[in-house]
């Protein structure tokens, strides 16, 4: 897949207080992108669909101040960030209401402060292991050409021995990863689905060859490597589609002995995901029928629509049995 370019970036001043800035900037400016100085990002367009559209397209460099890490359950024990949003358009995204309107992407250029910030968590927890996820709101590998920030936490974790990273992707250009001495300290997932869920929900993403493809390099090059499967759709064929997908999976790691863990996420959204997706995506095939779903009090203090009680334990138990039969290696993390 190409590497993402966007149209304009915005740059905060305070980011020019890096050398991570200095050479983003620089970056772009040999790629002829449209560079503005700003504390802000301005999106003014006619429509709903055409903010949304320049959203994807908009880059802002900035700064990340956090200094209290969220938790990340069931994935690690914290999140960071390195961006936020990415430029994928996927039509179910779960973070619909938390980016709004107009969701430009956020890349942080502030490594250090940020790193600190993570060692300092792990200073907390010794002598326990601390795991970290850099993917809740974001696509770090989608947008690390940039940078090359997801790189330099690799190399980081690499040295830790208290830290450990887990990252999920979309996207395949995972080369400029492949010769780190990561020491087994990262674990890249790939995130997977149907050919039918890929082709309509997940535009502006590798293709389910190329991502597969990609994790076989990643595989290859010693990382823990993992699948989350989701969302989990229930459509007409939906059986027969993933288990295309598990045997297909099977095939390509027929070889890899090591571990490989497995993340079920059953469809959801909110009203007011739903609103936002019908805006963006007036013609959607999202099921977004809320009389088929039930509701559920999500972490965040928004009630979500997930499958009802029946639909959720065979979703559950079709998908771990096709794992469990297509991987001796493989272990399920949890589904939810």
């Amino acid at each position: 897949m190409k590497l993402f370019f966007p149209d304009t970036v915005y740059v905060n001043p305070k980011a020019l207080n890096y050398e991570c800035g200095l050479k983003a900037v620089e970056y772009l400016k040999n790629h002829n992108i449209n560079i503005i100085n700003s504390r802000s990002v301005s999106i003014n367009e006619k429509s709903f669909i055409e903010n949304y559209d320049k959203s994807k397209k908009t880059v802002f460099l900035t700064i990340n101040s956090q200094k209290k890490l969220p938790s990340c359950k069931p994935s690690a024990n914290y999140q960071f960030s390195l961006s936020s949003s990415c430029p994928g358009k996927c039509e179910y995204c779960y973070l619909q209401t938390t980016q709004g309107e107009k969701p430009y992407i956020k890349i942080f250029v502030n490594i250090e402060d940020i790193l600190k910030v993570i060692q300092e968590h792990i200073n907390k927890h010794l002598p326990d292991i601390t795991t970290f996820e850099c993917a809740s709101i974001t696509d770090p590998v989608a947008l690390d050409h940039i940078t090359g920030n997801l790189k330099r936490c690799i190399e980081f974790f690499s040295n830790s021995d208290h830290g450990r990273l887990r990252l999920v992707t979309k996207f395949d250009n995972v080369d400029s990863f492949l010769n780190i001495d990561h020491k087994r300290h990262t674990t890249f997932r790939f995130s997977l689905n149907s050919e039918y869920v890929i082709n309509n929900f997940e535009k502006n993403t590798s293709s389910l060859k190329n991502r597969i493809l990609a994790a076989k390099k990643v595989a290859n090059s010693g990382y823990p490597i993992g699948f989350i499967i989701a969302p989990i759709m229930i459509y007409p064929n939906w059986k027969k589609e993933y288990k295309n997908l598990i045997e297909n999976l099977s095939v390509a790691f027929k070889d890899y002995k090591d571990k490989i863990s497995f993340e079920l996420i059953q469809h959801r959204f909110t009203s007011t995901a739903k609103e936002l997706i019908l805006n963006r995506f007036p013609n959607t095939l999202l099921d977004l029928n809320e009389d088929k779903r039930q509701l559920k009090w999500g972490p965040y203090g928004k009630f979500k629509y997930i499958y009802t009680k029946d639909d959720s334990e065979e979703i559950k138990t079709y998908m771990s049995d096709l794992i469990n039969k297509n991987f001796k290696n493989a272990v399920i993390e949890y589904f939810t």
